[in-house]
């Protein structure tokens, strides 16, 4: 797989629109949006899966419809940033469920978490059981998300 950015013409930007919206359409309808035919379509797809740019294809879940509507941002502040302390951090962040995103960050802590849990309650408990208890993790600050605004959705092409 190459590494760097992949050139994407109009038709590529339109396939991969239309699949982020809709990742169940069919080759028939998906070739009928971008106006081509589907054997083209298809090998457009194909090489975009194969060139990394159609990374997988997957549900998308609605977590408030699953009792998880309480989220929380926290940020991390860590007691040593060398090399393995991060990478033991990395591989022990991966294993917490209710760890839903987590960043590096370049500024005042080290890692922003997006964590969801059932109630304010269960975040208590993941955060004194789980996040505190993460390797090497010195500080932590907690904000609490009132609404969510503007979440993941489809990245349109540039």
């Amino acid at each position: 797989m190459p590494k760097g950015p992949v050139e994407l013409d109009r038709f590529d930007a339109a396939i991969i629109a239309a699949l982020a919206a809709d990742g169940r359409i069919t080759a028939t309808a998906l070739a009928r949006r971008v106006g081509l035919t589907k054997s083209p379509v298809q090998a457009r797809v194909r090489r975009l899966e194969e060139a990394g740019v159609i990374a997988g294809y997957r549900a998308i879940l609605n977590p408030i419809r699953m009792g998880l509507a309480h989220v929380a941002f926290v940020e991390v502040r860590l007691s040593d940033t060398r090399e393995g302390a991060l990478q033991a951090f990395n591989r022990a962040v991966r294993a917490v469920p209710e760890i839903e995103e987590c960043h590096m960050i370049a500024g005042g802590f080290d890692y922003l978490l997006k964590v969801r849990t059932t109630d304010i309650t269960e975040y208590r408990r993941v955060m004194a059981e789980r996040i505190s208890t993460l390797p090497h993790v010195a500080a932590t600050s907690t904000y609490v998300a009132m609404e969510a605004v503007k979440e993941a959705g489809p990245i349109a092409p540039r």
